[in-house]
């Protein structure tokens, strides 16, 4: 299980499109995706999920990954704009998933 956090650097930050992309890119996985802000966790392949999360520019959002591809995945999800800077990957162990 892999964790990062990133800070959303997106005018929209993860509103509309933006959430739209990043749910793309997370579908394209065979592993579990999360987001959280706060104390809240998604599904990060649910539109819905990722837009109810309210994640503006400037707000630190966490992504847990879980599954056979899941360091690709994390790869990918590093590359879109909405996630340029990012500060650690670490291996996944006191998040209750």
């Amino acid at each position: 299980m892999l964790e990062a956090k990133f800070t959303i650097e997106h005018q929209a930050g993860l509103q509309a499109r933006p959430a739209a992309l990043f749910v793309q890119v997370a579908s394209r996985f065979v592993s579990r995706i999360w987001i959280a802000k706060g104390l809240k966790k998604v599904n990060a392949k649910s539109i819905m999920g990722v837009m109810s999360l309210g994640v503006r520019q400037g707000d630190e959002v966490t992504i847990i990954i879980e599954g056979e591809d899941e360091s690709k995945a994390m790869s990918a999800i590093r590359l879109p704009p909405t996630f340029r800077r990012y500060r650690t990957t670490m291996p996944h162990r006191d998040f209750n998933v």
